[in-house]
């Protein structure tokens, strides 16, 4: 049971406000099957029920948001995080997951003064020209105000919540320990592989608290992007920027979710959104690095059909191998080859739980098959791929996170695209650089170095073979060699019989208390409590705490 692998007391009263929000939100029977039973009498005094009947008529996607919304930053993040997987839920999810907002009332400056005093070295007063008390945005993770430097230089200041890193690394504990019991308890979850996506939730998260972390990937996205001169990112003040503040320079422009401004002022929808889609792609395709939350939040539309992006807490990584499948995948897209992008979705899920491979294989090829002719301005590259992770949905495949994060990413570009531009091409504007990043990887110089890292790879294997094989030998003559085999499944049943026998083994223990005070009780002498029988009472005290 989940209580019983605490490795400490520290989590109960955070596990009973979940179990309790859990319950209050339609979810006792996942609270139960989770072994959180036990905490239930404990989270009683939070288990109002004062809307039981209006949750009862939401549907579950609807509930599980609201409980998220209740759980806190954590799970609201985590929610975020979901809302770009459509290779593991249906759109009626994904909708709800996308309608989570991190924003809520803000810390008042009076609170954190101590804090930015001790990161500043001073009073913000002191340290800045002019510091703004009232913040310009408030998010569940920090809080940014306006500000402006000595000499002049409109920047913003991004402060972390005070003591928000306790609270998350609590929760994530939590979700570990929930996530494994989750995989034990509903077998149907195994595909999705719910421990490596909060193992990979952690890592995303841990790295947004550090707030200097988010200015080192906007430097690196900025030295990338240093050859596209309409594309601004905010320059780090790296003097007043550490693990829980960061000042960057403010970005003043059009906010992308005020699109009619951006008409107003005259600027080039269509331009815009060409040069979004190419700073973006570059990231992705050509950089390996990117960022991977480009919603219209993020973005900003300056004079002289400029864009900005903002905010680099979380970002994507795409290894070289990773790139070279994508490039396969994404050109088998456009150029309607299905065979190469079936062969990139197998690869990519491992071929895991694959009952019907040849059926995949066939509903892949179909549906690749049925671009076959359109003209490339009408393909929608972004609900392609949306298409794509649900046909991998009904076949219970779970895509690597990073993956689900690109694939995301790429949704919302072309989302934003034709938010600027109803005509906006995302195809054919990926197929230009998909294709020079192809005849990159394949000139000369590139397949040289790729060939001499192959080589000097095989040689360091060949050199160690000798003493590998060496030793394997001397073992064997010892008699050290050991194969070891894990059944799965096995596993699973032992623990359940290990369970069952301690609680059997308890049982028999309060049986045997219950027993022998029931004999203590009639036997007259010897000490009393309350009148009656000592010993005969507390045997059956005992029996009732361990039952």
């Amino acid at each position: 049971m989940l209580i019983e692998t605490l490795g400490s007391a520290r989590d109960l009263g955070r596990l009973n406000e979940i179990a309790g929000v859990l319950m209050r939100h339609g979810f006792g029977d996942a609270v139960r099957r989770l072994g959180l039973a036990d905490t239930l009498a404990r989270a009683g005094h939070v288990l109002h029920r004062d809307h039981a009947d209006e949750l009862a008529r939401l549907e579950p996607p609807q509930q599980v948001r609201r409980a998220l919304e209740e759980l806190g930053p954590t799970f609201v993040k985590l929610g975020q995080i979901l809302a770009g997987r459509a290779d593991l839920f249906g759109p009626e999810w994904i909708a709800e997951f996308a309608r989570l907002h991190s924003r809520v009332p803000p810390v008042p400056l009076d609170s954190l003064r101590p804090q930015l005093v001790e990161d500043l070295g001073a009073e913000p007063e002191a340290v800045f020209a002019r510091f703004d008390a009232e913040p310009l945005a408030a998010a569940s993770i920090a809080q940014v105000h306006r500000a402006q430097l000595k000499d002049g230089t409109e920047v913003v200041v991004k402060i972390r919540r005070p003591n928000i890193r306790d609270k998350i690394e609590a929760d994530l504990r939590l979700l570990e320990r929930v996530a494994g019991a989750a995989a034990e308890s509903w077998l149907a979850l195994e595909p999705y592989r719910p421990r490596e996506l909060v193992r990979e939730f952690a890592r995303s998260l841990r790295r947004e608290l550090d707030l200097a972390t988010e200015c080192r990937n906007a430097e690196r996205i900025a030295a990338n992007l240093a050859v596209l001169p309409e594309v601004t990112i905010p320059r780090v003040h790296w003097a007043w920027t550490g693990e829980r503040i960061n000042v960057q320079d403010y970005i003043e422009g059009i906010s992308g979710e005020n699109l009619d401004r951006v008409s107003r002022q005259g600027l080039d929808r269509q331009l815009l959104a060409r040069r979004g889609a190419r700073a973006v792609l570059k990231m992705i395709v050509e950089d390996g690095f990117f960022h991977a939350d480009p919603h219209p939040g993020n973005v900003f539309y300056l004079p002289g059909n400029r864009i900005a992006f903002i905010d680099f807490g979380m970002v994507g990584r795409v290894a070289p191998r990773r790139r070279d499948e994508l490039l396969q995948l994404l050109l088998g897209l456009v150029e309607r080859e299905p065979q190469a992008v079936a062969d990139v979705l197998i690869e990519w899920t491992g071929g895991q739980h694959v009952v019907h491979l040849a059926q995949l294989e066939d509903e892949v090829e179909a549906f690749v098959d049925q671009f076959h002719g359109v003209p490339l301005a009408q393909l929608k590259l972004g609900d392609m791929l949306a298409q794509v992770t649900t046909i991998l949905r009904e076949h219970r495949l779970a895509l690597p996170a990073d993956l689900a994060l690109l694939i995301k990413a790429f949704i919302s570009l072309e989302g934003m695209g034709r938010g600027l531009d109803p005509a906006f091409n995302m195809a054919g504007e990926a197929l230009p650089l998909l294709r020079q990043v192809l005849r990159t990887r394949y000139e000369p110089k590139a397949l040289a170095q790729r060939g001499w890292q192959a080589l000097r790879s095989t040689l360091a294997v060949a050199s160690q073979l000798p003493h590998d094989l060496s030793q394997l030998l001397r073992r064997a003559r010892q008699g050290r060699v050991h194969v070891a085999i894990e059944v799965a499944h096995l596993k699973r049943t032992g623990d359940l019989i290990d369970r069952a026998a301690n609680r059997l083994a308890l049982a028999l223990v309060v049986a045997a208390l219950i027993v022998g005070s029931s004999i203590v009780m009639t036997v007259g002498g010897g000490p009393t409590l309350l009148g009656l029988p000592a010993f005969g009472l507390l045997g059956f005290l005992g029996a009732v705490a361990g039952g």
